[in-house]
């Protein structure tokens, strides 16, 4: 049914209401607290309220173009929370349940890893177990079509939405691979993937690489679960040094990274954060008895290790727990809430800024690395031994390697 402009003004104002309870309840209390008084002016918020109203009418009746009503209001929510800063944004569904997906770490696919490279959509890794491992695609094979459609590099997006879905429905990929002329066709059944977020290996002489590609859920149980097996295969009471990799991790949940930090702290602030409602001002403190408390760490860093990855190496800097290597990281101070709306949407507001330990903001700034350590191209990392990156081929996870224990692994050792 088509929206009235009257219809419009109830359901704007209606989603003031619905973000005053999702804000807090002493939001809540004082709008309905005005609403009720007769002699107060009118509430300037429902004013504006009328003015979008007033807007979106003009864009039904008089837009060149015939515009879903859905879509027209979901517009507008999205202008109004895209324009405070950007990370702020209304998430649809679909978008929503993307949000799901990355920190739960399951959902039902062909379990691909895949980077935008050079405009062309790049494996990084099949995920362990999933459908496109036991296919057979490799890293560094190049996602050309998904189910006979061309892949988008400027909208990845549906490309990977139509390697999801219900278990099941087979997909096709075609792939481009190195030495083949044409492309590689392959068909795959989507299934339930877990996506690990913890990525160990054990380099020998008493020293481990840990990659944390971004905070999850599981992240900070599956870290103690790597260190046990770490040290079980170091063969030794305690491993003897660590290189925790951070570069080119977004991010994700702020309680997995205040977990993450815990794991390596005995003691101390973790962070910190200040806002406007009472949720959003905490101070998260290390309790002692982690799996890595005495363990020697370098932890390694770029332009794109952002949000929770700056909270867990601003955490190790300012404690003098760690070392930092690689370049300064992306400057994201801030912390944002998902908060559900009608229809499966949501927005994500943000609604505090964080401390370091020592009280710094690092939103615009970064972190600067103890040592700079540049790299030629930011793809090209170590991702273990079935990545297509060698160690030897990565200057910035040598450099860690060596600031652990340069007489532990000597170049020639290195794989």
């Amino acid at each position: 049914m088509a929206l009235t402009l009257r219809g419009v003004v109830v359901l704007l104002t209606g989603i003031v209401f619905g973000l005053g309870l999702a804000l807090g309840s002493t939001v809540w209390t004082a709008f309905t607290g005005r609403a009720k008084a007769t002699a107060a002016p009118l509430d300037p918020t429902i004013e504006s309220a009328a003015l979008v109203a007033e807007v979106i009418d003009r864009v039904r009746r008089e837009y060149v173009d015939s515009v879903d009503d859905k879509k027209i209001v979901e517009a507008a929510i999205r202008g109004i929370v895209s324009d405070l800063d950007q990370h702020s944004t209304f998430l649809n569904a679909e978008e929503y349940e993307d949000i799901r997906i990355s920190t739960s770490g399951n959902y039902t696919g062909v379990g691909l890893d895949v980077n935008l490279e050079g405009g062309k959509v790049t494996v990084v890794a099949p995920l362990e177990g999933a459908p496109a491992e036991r296919a057979g695609i490799l890293p560094g094979d190049i996602v050309v079509a998904v189910n006979e459609i061309p892949v988008d590099a400027n909208d990845v997006e549906a490309s990977v939405s139509r390697m999801r879905g219900a278990p099941g429905p087979e997909v096709t990929l075609d792939v481009l691979r190195a030495g083949n002329d044409a492309p590689l066709r392959f068909a795959l059944t989507r299934s339930e993937v877990h996506v690990r977020t913890v990525q160990s290996e054990y380099l020998g002489n008493g020293l481990a690489y840990v990659r944390l590609s971004s905070f999850a859920e599981s992240t900070a149980a599956d870290l103690e679960q790597a260190a046990h097996e770490l040290t079980a295969e170091a063969g030794r009471s305690e491993l003897l040094g660590l290189v925790l990799d951070l570069r080119s991790n977004p991010g994700g949940l702020l309680d997995a990274a205040v977990r993450v930090a815990d794991t390596f702290l005995a003691d101390g602030v973790i962070v910190s954060g200040t806002g406007r409602i009472r949720q959003a001002q905490f101070e998260q403190i290390a309790d002692v008895g982690d799996a890595l408390e005495g363990v020697p760490t370098v932890v390694l860093v770029n332009g794109a290790s952002a949000s929770a990855s700056e909270i867990v190496a601003g955490a190790l800097q300012d404690h003098g727990r760690a070392r930092i290597v690689g370049e300064t990281t992306y400057g994201k101070g801030s912390v944002q809430t998902v908060m559900p709306l009608g229809e499966g949407s949501a927005i994500k507001l943000t609604t505090s800024r964080y401390l370091t330990p020592s009280g710094r903001s690092i939103n615009g700034s970064g972190i600067e690395p103890d040592i700079v350590v540049h790299s030629d191209d930011p793809h090209r990392q170590y991702r273990g031994e079935k990545g297509r990156v060698p160690l030897r081929d990565d200057p910035q996870l040598l450099e860690a390697i060596r600031l652990i224990s340069y007489d532990s692994i000597t170049l020639s050792a290195v794989p």
